[in-house]
């Protein structure tokens, strides 16, 4: 039988949920009435003076009075309102100001009523000596009990935990956002926070945070002892700023002995519709190396805001994830263009369940090969702006298909490119890739012949060459974490089937971005371009496939 099973449903609705306000309040007033009870008592016990000078009219008008005064303050201060295992040092503050208000003026009611009924008789220093003692065990009698509530929920969290198995954690580092990670987890049922651990010797080394010990791991030695010693299974870090850093030294450890790495997103990747804490495995994303490249997102939202803007390769995942960000940025109207129907139905649901009131979305299957299907689109929907995100990119299927690589990547782009200028699109953007710049296989190489044409089309467009006004926007960068085909998922799925991993050169490296990184760069550079430009994207340092393999 576990814990909650064997304490009462009264005690397990406190642990769960909290006390009712209402019962705070009524154990503050028996409290506080049985605390002026005993004030009177104590004082006539301790003191001759006090007991001949008492009368028994004036102690039944203190503690019925003190009883009033209590239930007032109380209402005015709101303590019974805050629940007591979140109390701080403000709300005792509070409780300390509203039990010294209680004995003020409960003496000065009380003389009040004593000079009206025993006329000028000199009653001061007895309510005097009564306010003083009544609000030091007030005080006192308050604290205690709510301490003691406190103490009897901590413990049955502390049990809990134990009794059902929660991963022991060590919470990284000592700043601000770490110390607050421990709050934060005080009532989670699946993380029980240890400690605090850091790589390196620092100030007040064994000292306490949180009433936690802070333990220091300058080598696999030191977090083999911690983590044998306290059953530790998780580092949890407060966000991705060490990681890149620690990647080869602590991170490593924490896989040779089988640590779970976890990490607190920042706030941008929590659901805004309902604001979940979460906490989440370390993905490659956070180690990339860099900060994500920021940019002037209200301008794009200006330039794309009540705009008709065409997608092609719009179920693929720089495509989809242009258009969620499209549709986020209120464009009028969002035409996605595809071949793969099921992924375009996903994203068609995903679209219209998010943004339907806001914007008309047209999921269209078709082929940019095809350019009569082009052609009823253009003539249908008048784009103003298209993204042209279709092509096949996997360079060792390309080498077994040129043919079709030529058909789609060139063909294709240059059938859109046509229309747009055919019907008088402001922008067209290609997005190509790094792989296009002195190529050396089919894929790269048709890419390249692709951003040749659209360049060379608008170049003629500028000097009068060509009839058009549409302006052509090159965008190229280089593997997408997270997108279809691209490495990092496909060295998951190897080791989620048992590997083992495959890498085709130690040597070769590669630079990496993000999706939404990716398509919100793309979007920038429509802003900024002018015309026949190829913008090539800052992507920190190329990281070595090897090594990322490994981690």
């Amino acid at each position: 039988m576990s814990l909650k099973e064997r304490l009462p449903k009264f005690l397990n609705k406190y642990m769960d949920d909290y006390v009712p306000p209402i019962v705070i309040l009524i154990v503050d007033i028996v409290l506080s009435f049985a605390s002026s009870v005993l004030s009177i008592v104590l004082l006539s016990y301790l003191s001759q003076w006090f007991y001949n000078h008492l009368h028994s009219l004036f102690a039944i008008t203190w503690t019925v009075v003190a009883a009033v005064m209590t239930l007032l303050v109380a209402k005015v201060s709101k303590c019974y309102k805050t629940p007591i295992r979140h109390s701080d040092q403000i709300y005792n503050f509070r409780l300390l100001l509203a039990i010294l208000c209680k004995s003020v003026f409960t003496a000065i009611v009380t003389l009040a009523i004593m000079h009206c009924v025993r006329g000028n008789e000199d009653l001061y220093k007895v309510a005097l000596y009564i306010g003083i003692t009544d609000f030091g065990i007030t005080f006192l009698v308050l604290i205690c009990v709510r301490m003691l509530m406190f103490m009897v929920f901590a413990l049955y969290r502390d049990g809990l935990k134990m009794k059902e198995g929660c991963t022991n954690v060590l919470i990284y580092g000592t700043t601000n956002k770490s110390t607050a990670l421990v709050e934060r987890l005080q009532i989670s049922e699946r993380y029980n926070v240890i400690g605090f651990v850091y790589e390196k010797k620092i100030a007040n080394v064994g000292g306490l945070r949180n009433n936690l010990p802070l333990l220091i791991c300058e080598n696999e030695k030191q977090l083999q002892e911690v983590v044998e010693k306290y059953h530790i299974g998780a580092i949890l870090f407060p966000n991705d700023t060490n990681l890149d850093k620690l990647q080869d030294t602590f991170l490593d450890y924490c896989t040779k002995h089988k640590i779970e790495k976890l990490i607190t997103p920042p706030i941008d990747e929590l659901n805004k519709e309902n604001i979940n804490y979460r906490i989440r495995k370390v993905e490659y994303t956070d180690i990339l190396g860099r900060k994500e490249i920021e940019v002037d997102l209200e301008k794009i939202k200006d330039y794309f805001k009540g705009k008709t803007v065409l997608v092609t390769g719009a179920a693929g995942s720089i495509g989809s994830e242009l258009c969620r960000q499209l549709a986020s940025f209120g464009v009028s109207n969002l035409v996605l263009f595809d071949d793969a129907e099921t992924p375009m139905h996903e994203l068609r649901l995903e679209l219209e369940g998010k943004y339907k009131d806001i914007v008309n979305i047209y999921p269209t299957i078709g082929d940019v090969r095809h350019k009569k299907r082009l052609e009823g689109i253009f003539s249908r929907h008048k784009p103003q702006v298209v993204f042209h995100a279709a092509a096949y990119k996997h360079v060792p299927l390309m080498e077994e298909n040129p043919c079709e690589a030529v058909m789609v990547n060139v063909y294709g782009s240059r059938n859109v490119a046509d229309k747009c200028v055919e019907h008088g699109v402001e922008m067209m953007v290609m997005i190509s890739t790094d792989k296009a710049v002195n190529p050396t296989n089919i894929m790269g190489c048709s890419k390249r012949i692709a951003e040749m044409y659209v360049q060379s089309l608008g170049t003629a467009i500028e000097r009068g060459e060509h009839e058009g006004k549409t302006k052509f926007v090159t965008t190229r960068f280089g593997n997408v974490v997270g997108s279809n085909g691209s490495v990092i998922p496909l060295f998951q799925k190897q080791i989620e089937s048992g590997g083992p991993i495959t890498v085709t050169d130690e040597k070769v490296v590669r630079f990496f971005m993000t999706i939404p990184e990716a398509c919100r760069l793309v979007m920038e550079a429509a802003t900024l371009s002018i015309g026949n430009e190829i913008f090539v994207f800052d992507m920190g340092e190329p990281k070595n496939i090897y090594e990322i393999a490994k981690r």
